[in-house]
């Protein structure tokens, strides 16, 4: 991943918080902002079909409950990551 430096203005708030997130997880400051700006990244990125489009692979049937229970915690514990 090529990373380019910009300037940003914060809520100094929002920087008192990612402060104490950064201790208490034992990552830099920036990269809790760099995977803050990923998120926005990709919930603003346009798709050339909507999510829930029929042409996506699946497998045909609604999900169970522990089914979509799993991929939820999936989901969170890849965000709980730091980026590769």
């Amino acid at each position: 991943m090529s990373l380019k430096r910009i300037d940003v203005h914060a809520d100094s708030e929002d920087l008192a918080i990612i402060k104490e997130a950064a201790g208490r997880r034992g990552v830099s400051e920036a990269e809790i902002i760099r995977q803050g700006i990923h998120l926005a990244a990709r919930a603003n990125r346009v798709r050339d079909e909507p999510p829930l489009s029929r042409t996506s692979a699946g497998p045909g049937r609604t999900a169970s409950r522990a089914e979509v229970r799993d991929a939820v915690a999936d989901a969170v514990r890849r965000q709980s990551e730091p980026f590769a």
